[in-house]
């Protein structure tokens, strides 16, 4: 064990390297296809609905990779390791092929992948955290989200400027994909001192758990919606690519400082407090482009949910684990189970109502009036939950 220990990577190093998965698999897994849309639009002639099909079909695969790494627990390095080597080759992959039936399953498979990266690495880096007093790193960490998106929105932003066009995008980032799963694959080689699994247990969760797993999937539907369409509906407003392609960017860019301004602006304050507070100005960003189509309110909708997504999903995880009690890994399952669904629920909403000429429109409406709800239901469930 001793000799396990002095071979674990320092705090830095594993925050450095948990950064850098989560830019991958986040990043690129998982919403890459929200920048480069637009011009797969500009070059296939894609509509809305075959992007929410795409975007469903990520989110699915994300939603049973989660699923299976918490069915199977699989050695954490492996799921990282494997996980973000199969990010690159599927997204290089999207770059290679015309025919949308593949398209579908490629971004399928990398939504497992992602998952397998996310639940990965936080099983790594957590505890070593943790045992190294630096448990309060793990939002540096997870900025990495943030970094990688902002990452794919310049990548996204560039190739409308030089009209590289989206195949060379995909390739583009598949490559920068695989160049990171090669330079993390030897850090992440190095045995840790992991403390054991916990067994599953038979109770089952409390009444109050459960709610909170609804509130949180409304939470999942909400910001989904502009975090895949956004880019797209810039596009159609603004003609310069220069001025639409800049939404990705800012929403990442808000999303990598949030874990870092929160931790300032909002320290001590409880995660349903911080939950219910970030959920306000998420319900905002989400509301802006829905009444109307410009500048300022894209801006608006990129830093309102942009800077509020990772905040809401690190305090709500907290929060499963409060209310969860001694079946704290079944609460945080079914956490993200129900994240998936709402996140799936989302692009798939649009999509059914594509033949409309408002289709974001009323899906971002629909997402506001659950997320508005689901934070009353937060309020008047919250003082119960501290006496049951």
């Amino acid at each position: 064990m001793n000799s396990t220990k002095s071979l674990e990577p320092s705090a830095p190093a594993t925050a450095l390297i948990g950064l850098a998965a989560l830019a991958s698999a986040m990043g690129i897994g998982r919403f890459s296809l929200t920048p480069i849309f637009p011009l797969m639009q500009q070059d296939a002639d894609l509509s809305l609905t075959v992007g929410g099909w795409l975007a469903t079909a990520n989110y699915l695969g994300y939603l049973a990779g989660a699923l299976a790494c918490i069915a199977l627990t699989p050695p954490v390095a492996i799921a990282i390791r494997w996980g973000l080597l199969s990010v690159g080759l599927f997204t290089l992959a999207m770059g290679l092929t015309d025919w949308q039936a593949s398209w579908l399953a490629l971004r399928f498979l990398a939504g497992v992948a992602s998952a397998m990266v996310l639940v990965g690495t936080s099983a790594w880096a957590m505890p070593i955290l943790t045992r190294q007093g630096r448990e309060s790193w793990s939002g540096h960490m997870f900025s990495g989200v943030g970094i990688g998106i902002a990452l794919a929105g310049l990548f996204g932003l560039a190739a409308a400027i030089d009209a590289w066009g989206s195949r060379g995008t995909w390739i583009a980032l598949g490559l920068v994909a695989l160049l990171l799963a090669a330079v993390l694959w030897r850090p992440l080689a190095v045995p840790t001192a992991s403390g054991e699994h916990a067994a599953p247990s038979g109770r089952l969760l409390p009444r109050r758990a459960i709610i909170a797993a609804v509130c949180y999937a409304a939470f999942g539907y909400g910001y989904i919606i502009p975090a895949t369409f956004l880019p797209a509906l810039a596009r159609g407003y603004i003609d310069s690519p220069a001025m639409f392609g800049l939404i990705w960017p800012v929403f990442g860019a808000a999303a990598a400082l949030s874990t870092f301004v929160s931790a300032w602006i909002w320290r001590g304050v409880a995660p349903r407090q911080l939950w219910m507070r970030a959920k306000w100005v998420l319900a905002a960003g989400v509301l802006a482009p829905a009444l109307s189509v410009n500048v300022p309110t894209l801006l608006i909708s990129a830093v309102c949910v942009g800077g509020t997504f990772m905040i809401i999903t690190m305090a709500g995880l907290k929060e499963a684990l409060r209310l969860g009690g001694k079946p704290a890994s079944l609460a945080v399952g079914v956490m993200t189970a129900a994240f998936g669904t709402g996140q799936i629920a989302g692009p798939l909403t649009v999509s059914l109502l594509g033949r409309s000429d408002h289709a974001f429109a009323s899906a971002s409406l629909v997402a506001v009036l659950g997320l508005v709800a689901s934070n009353g239901v937060l309020l008047f469930t919250g003082p119960e939950a501290d006496n049951t």
